[in-house]
């Protein structure tokens, strides 16, 4: 054989040795699966309630007629500001002066009637008094005593009902007094007309039929968040919880707030649908309202429930959820079918017969270690126990962590690529 056939030969044989070892090595390495890690660290973590709903003033009042009428002056406009008992609206008199007028007229006519009682009552108590000196001195009969006396209780009663009628028509006329009064409303408040809902000729209902808002006053220095907050949410919140509350219509701007208010009662939406919601209404006092706000603007609030500090928390997506049978260490033998083996540790399971795991990065495998778990904020969540300060996890994929992972699973650390979300 020529020395070149021999070359030519040994080259083909150690290509096909090298093409042997990359086939081989990427079948290995194909066992393995990639992932994200980070070190455990104590840090500050802050759990929120996030909620949504609008602004509106602290205080403000909706101002509705108590009578029906045509409104016939309105003096005011909206975004004005207006002093208390300043004039606002005045509605069509000319009826409730009519109602006056009829009142004062019979109570008038009472009064008179009552006089003309009064003198008969007088006359027949003469009358019987009288008689009743001559019957004392034998000089009057009985009969006519009786008939005396009679009369005399008669002109009494009579006198008594005019009284009653009397008192009645007088209090007509403070009625219709008191309607022709609420034809003329002032304001009840120093504050903005935040909202005026009512032209000069349009009909004001009378609050007692039905609510005919005419025009709100609000006072605009003292705003509020008034947010709905889920149900399963609500036990977490308190009076005095601090809150961060960003409008829509001012992007830039972040307001502070203090929860002062929390409904007792639920606020249900959608019932019986698979939209019903259940939510609680909470108020969010402003500390720096500034001069932009306007009452029914959209907001959104995250609303600072609890903080530690110093803790040791991780990704909220590194923590996950295995039963005790799947925690169970795998191992392979020569490319034989996985079998498992007793796991090293004991693991408490839920109510449900889950097991909370973070896994731990141990010689180029992961073991699942059980945690207890505390607050969480958006991204992190606290580890009350189960790892220890620089401890090495794994944080992505999030795939691999809520999949992939078993105990014993061979990793490769790939801290470049990007974590799966």
């Amino acid at each position: 054989m020529s020395r070149k056939k021999i070359i030519s030969i040994s080259i083909i044989a150690v290509v096909i040795l090298v093409a042997v070892f990359v086939v081989g090595t990427r079948k290995s390495s194909s066992d393995e699966i990639e992932v994200q890690t980070a070190k455990v660290e104590r840090e500050q973590i802050v759990q929120t309630v996030t909620a949504s709903g609008r602004i509106q003033p602290k205080t403000q009042v909706k101002i509705s007629a108590d009578v029906a009428a045509k409104i016939t002056r309105l003096d005011i406009k909206e975004g004005e500001w207006v002093e208390k008992g300043q004039f606002l609206v005045e509605l069509d008199r000319e009826r409730f002066l009519a109602s006056v007028e009829s009142a004062e007229a019979i109570l008038r006519s009472t009064q008179s009637n009552a006089e003309l009682a009064k003198e008969n009552m007088l006359k027949t108590q003469k009358d019987f008094e009288r008689t009743k000196e001559l019957f004392s001195k034998s000089l009057e009969s009985q009969a006519n005593l009786d008939q005396f006396n009679a009369a005399y209780q008669v002109e009494k009663a009579r006198y008594q009902s005019a009284l009653d009628q009397v008192a009645q028509t007088n209090a007509a006329v403070k009625q219709a007094r008191d309607d022709l009064s609420k034809t003329t409303i002032y304001a009840p408040m120093a504050g903005t007309i935040s909202e005026l809902n009512k032209e000069i000729g349009e009909i004001a209902l009378g609050s007692q039929f039905q609510e005919d808002v005419i025009m709100v006053v609000s006072n605009l220095s003292g705003m509020e968040a008034l947010v709905n907050v889920d149900e399963n949410d609500i036990v977490s919140v308190a009076i005095g919880d601090t809150a961060a509350i960003e409008v829509d219509a001012l992007p830039d701007d972040v307001f502070q707030g203090v929860v002062t208010e929390i409904a007792n009662s639920a606020k249900i939406t959608g019932s019986g649908s698979a939209d019903q919601k259940t939510e609680f209404e909470v108020k969010i006092s402003l500390l720096n309202p500034g001069n932009s706000l306007r009452p029914g603007m959209t907001a959104s609030s995250d609303i600072v429930t609890e903080v530690k500090s110093n803790v040791l928390c991780v990704p909220i997506q590194s923590v996950a959820v295995r039963t005790p049978e799947q925690l169970k260490k795998q191992t392979t033998e020569d490319g034989d079918a996985i079998a498992s083996e007793p796991v090293d540790q004991q693991y408490e399971t839920d109510k449900d017969g889950f097991v909370e795991v973070v896994f731990v990065v141990q010689d180029g495998e992961v073991v699942a270690s059980q945690v207890n778990t505390g607050i969480q904020s958006e991204s992190d969540i606290e580890i009350a126990n189960g790892l220890a300060e620089n401890d090495e996890i794994v944080t992505g994929s999030y795939r691999a962590i809520s999949k992939d992972l078993q105990n014993g699973t061979v990793i490769t650390v790939n801290n470049d690529a990007k974590t799966e979300k």
